[in-house]
């Protein structure tokens, strides 16, 4: 694919000019600039201001058409009624890629000045991301360009949002949860660039494996670009989308929060659809799905067995596995003689397999092991229950080990339930490359993402 200058250098910029960057702490100029500088960048960085000679150690400039050096990259921070000027400037010097954080275009009702902000930048070649937005973040080349959290930790999940203030959230949700990403997109009006720009870029990236979006809504009459750029994008890369507005009012305020046309929520449906795009209702599911993604191989096939320490997680699972049309298997009588040796007598080789709570680490790691030697099982759920004689973090080192063992050659996801020591165990098999989720229900959803991303692709392939 021939990549876009433009859309190249916003996400691998040579030079970073910061127009408008700031002396003063609290201001966005200010941590902007700092979070380039602190976060690691390794290109060259030239704060612009024509009221200071220096900002946070590096020479300031008047103008961009000052700099002695060429510019891939400029981060817009000025007031709106000087953006098209700054725009105009930073053509001139050539300018590849307007990052445009000031807000005050469409999503106000100011379509003539976000329009000549483009017809600017089309008359240089530039391209524009914004305007209305947080920034940009790559973390393999240490780029954190926006006004969020800066210490991003670095992994294969990208989120692109057209929300700005859901997206910085999300950025320090994602640090706290330990959930590491290699691009955070702001996309705001979208004047230029738009979502099928940056998961275009992002799917021939080797350090993303799965894009998220959030989305409010296209722009008029992109909807049959949007299907037909997706098809290709999600059969490199699985799409994940949450879609905002889906109710009437919630139409309407997406219309007044970026100027987006919302439409009708069927329509986005049926497109999401026939692009293979994985559709997420809330945010929780989508950064599980994105876990399940980003850590596991696509399956052999469907066929999948749910491993437990108590039969009521192990009902819960089997509904949502119904629900969302995950094939539980019928284990053959030889695999359930292998299970049965697993537990103690009362326990059930069915599936679920049900270890019983006298289950321990070597429970768990025999049926484990038995799971991953079968040829029947395509997908292995773990499930745990906190009980006395099973020390969660213990139980977490087991599976870690024997998953290594079998060099993660199938799909394994894990749900527990318990407290803090619970919770650590979780953090601890996340650390790992094992998703884990607080609970049944999330752990089978999020497998089911990867089964559904499964199929689309066997079609696709097939």
């Amino acid at each position: 694919m021939v990549v876009d200058e433009g859309v190249r250098a916003l996400f691998n910029p040579r030079s970073i000019a910061v127009i408008g960057a700031s002396r003063h702490p609290g201001k966005i100029g200010y941590m902007i600039l700092k979070n380039i500088l602190d976060y690691g960048y390794k290109g060259r960085v030239y704060p612009v201001n024509p009221k200071a000679d220096e900002i946070l150690g590096l020479k300031a400039y008047k103008r961009v058409s000052e700099i002695p050096d060429e510019v891939d990259m400029a981060v817009i921070v000025v007031p709106e009624k000087y953006v098209l000027e700054v725009a105009e400037d930073a053509g001139r010097k050539g300018v590849k890629v307007l990052v445009v954080i000031t807000s005050g275009f469409a999503e106000v009702g100011n379509v003539e000045a976000e329009e000549k902000l483009v017809e600017i930048a089309r008359k240089y070649g530039m391209r524009v991301l914004g305007p209305n937005i947080f920034g940009i973040a790559y973390t393999p080349i240490n780029l954190n360009a926006t006004f969020g959290p800066r210490d991003l930790l670095k992994g294969p999940i990208a989120f692109i949002s057209q929300s700005g203030a859901l997206g910085i959230a999300l950025m320090g949700w994602t640090i706290m949860e330990e959930i590491g990403v290699s691009a955070i997109v702001s996309m705001g009006n979208m004047s230029d660039i738009d979502v099928v720009d940056a998961a275009e870029y992002l799917a021939d990236d080797p350090n993303t494996k799965v894009i998220t979006i959030y989305l409010e809504g296209l722009k008029p009459g992109t909807g049959r670009r949007f299907v037909e750029k997706m098809r290709s994008i999600t059969r490199r890369k699985p799409v994940i989308v949450i879609k905002a507005g889906r109710s009437r009012r919630g139409a309407m305020a997406a219309a007044s929060h970026t100027g987006s046309l919302a439409g009708s929520d069927q329509l986005y449906s049926a497109a999401f659809k026939q692009s293979g795009v994985l559709r997420a209702y809330t945010t929780d599911d989508m950064f599980d799905w994105a876990r399940v993604f980003a850590t596991q191989p696509l399956p052999g096939g469907e066929e999948t067995i749910i491993i437990t320490n108590g039969g009521g997680v192990g009902v819960l699972a089997t509904d949502t596995a119904e629900e969302h049309s995950v094939k539980l298997l019928d284990p053959s009588p030889g695999l359930k003689e292998k299970f049965r040796e697993t537990m103690p007598w009362f326990g059930s080789p069915k599936n679920p397999v049900d270890l019983t709570g006298q289950a321990v680490e070597e429970n768990y790691a025999k049926a484990l092991e038995v799971a991953f030697e079968s040829d029947e099982i395509h997908n292995i759920v773990i499930l745990y229950c906190r009980t006395a004689i099973l020390d969660p973090r213990s139980l977490a080192d087991t599976i870690v080990e024997v998953v290594k063992k079998y060099g993660n050659s199938k799909p394994v996801v894990v749900g527990m339930v318990g407290g803090i020591d619970t919770y650590e165990a979780m953090r601890k098999l996340n650390q790992n490359g094992i998703p884990a989720y607080f609970g049944a229900e999330r752990a089978v959803a999020a497998l089911a993402a990867l089964i559904k991303y499964y199929r689309y692709i066997s079609k696709k392939h097939g």
